[in-house]
């Protein structure tokens, strides 16, 4: 009987190491998306959605290290890991345009020129749109035109197009 409650004492420490230092690490991707934030000075929104998709991927990544110090199978988990993935595969095959918005949104966040407010003009031959970026969301960029109307563009859409800032950005 005291073999396996010293098994479990080891595990439970090493479960609240591993708790600790996804803590800590949590702690320092904060503070090193703050100090891009200051950097950059982006809108609120695009930070919240930002953090909460970094926190759902380290969650994701201490539920399996705990997993594996508990002692589930490298392959069942392999199995129940490529089974999910398969169910989500199909799901999102037919709405592969959501997930190519969700990541061009993250590129234009940490990585596009423009911003809210910039004055712009997406090339394009068939319907130029000049404007005013008005809004950056999770799947869509939006561009208020000098007449007033707002245009909805796909952000997989417009990080494809070429967009000129105007001289005064």
């Amino acid at each position: 009987m005291e073999i396996n409650l010293e098994v479990y004492q080891l595990k439970i420490i090493e479960t609240a190491a591993v708790i600790l230092f996804y803590l800590i690490f949590k702690y320092f991707i904060s503070k090193a998306i703050e100090k891009v934030v200051k950097k950059f000075v982006y809108q609120k929104d695009r930070v919240l959605i930002t953090r909460k998709l970094i926190n759902f991927l380290t969650s994701l990544i201490l539920f399996v290290i705990i997993l594996f110090i508990w002692g589930v199978e490298q392959s069942e988990l392999l199995v129940f890991v490529t089974t999910t993935l398969t169910i989500l595969g199909i799901a999102f095959f037919a709405q592969w345009s959501i997930i190519s918005n969700i990541t061009a949104t993250i590129i234009i966040f940490f990585n596009h020129p423009a911003k809210i407010g910039d004055s712009i003009t997406v090339v394009d031959k068939d319907m130029p749109i000049e404007g005013i970026i008005y809004d950056i969301g999770i799947f869509f960029v939006i561009i208020k035109t000098p007449q007033g109307d707002k245009i909805t563009i796909p952000s997989n859409v417009f990080i494809q197009k070429m967009v000129m800032r105007s001289k005064g950005d």
